[in-house]
């Protein structure tokens, strides 16, 4: 089970919102998010994958589904359905469904010239993936984040922290904390980097440490997007770590040409 709930650390707080073409890409590719929701009644739709090297163990998904959608201004609805896989270096490996991850983004503060924008981001893992098999954690989990973030020009940058709580037997409750500076440095192509810190997930395994990651966004289209990143610890376990996605953005106006096409 160690390793499903070190991939849900990874996954569930790597695979966040992306603003559309246009506007500042922030969360996805990185671990660390941001507070900016989704728009009002526009969606994201990823296929991504997200794999972790500890020791000789390979955890991930392969693939996991995201859904995010604007259900009111400043709010967004958050959805992660996941395949996990995990690959000891020595027994059995195992595929299948991991935690459903549920959660809802607000935004409370807008940015300004002189203040960052502000929003909390709180995560529920639903205890879906078999435990016995290290593809779910077996009970429920919740992390408590909040997300700041500020622009200057080509420039963004976000990060924060936030309280996760896991306290079962022999698993006690961990601390989060983490930044991203990223710059535009094409219209359509996006570079970052992060750095962030974890504390004890298992009070049973040495898995507490600080790592970081270098990430890419490139555009394709206004609508279709490719995310990129890979990073180790710095002081950890994690001997490497990447995700990639394919992202597409949409808004409501999609469904009402389906209904219209097939009426």
């Amino acid at each position: 089970m160690r390793n499903s709930r070190r991939l849900s650390v990874v996954a569930a707080l790597t695979i966040l919102a992306l603003t559309l073409t246009g506007k500042v890409h922030a969360g996805p590719p990185f671990v660390t998010d941001d507070p900016e929701p989704v728009d009002y009644q526009h969606w994201e739709f990823y296929i991504a994958s997200a794999h972790t090297k500890l020791g000789g163990d390979w955890s991930g998904t392969a693939p996991h589904i995201e859904l995010n959608y604007g259900v009111v201004p400043n709010v967004q609805l958050h959805l992660i359905a996941p395949l996990a896989y995990d690959v000891p270096p020595d027994g059995k490996s195992h595929y299948g469904y991991g935690d459903t991850e549920l959660g809802v983004k607000f935004r409370f503060i807008q940015e300004t010239n002189c203040l960052p924008q502000v929003g909390v981001f709180p995560l529920l893992e639903v205890p879906n993936g078999s435990a016995g098999d290290n593809l779910g954690n077996g009970h429920m989990q919740a992390f408590l984040p909040v997300w700041l973030q500020k622009s200057w020009g080509s420039w963004t940058a976000y990060g924060g922290g936030g309280y996760g709580i896991n306290s079962f037997s022999g698993h006690g409750n961990w601390n989060f904390i983490g930044g991203v500076l990223q710059k535009q440095v094409l219209p359509n192509l996006l570079i970052g980097a992060e750095i962030y810190h974890r504390t004890e997930l298992e009070t049973d395994f040495p898995n507490r440490g600080t790592a970081f990651n270098v990430g890419t966004v490139i555009d394709f289209s206004e609508h279709q997007h490719l995310l990129f990143s890979a990073g180790r610890s710095i002081d950890g376990p994690i001997n490497f770590q990447c995700y990639i996605a394919w992202q597409f953005t949409f808004d409501n106006s999609l469904f009402h040409f389906w209904n219209n096409f097939h009426h």
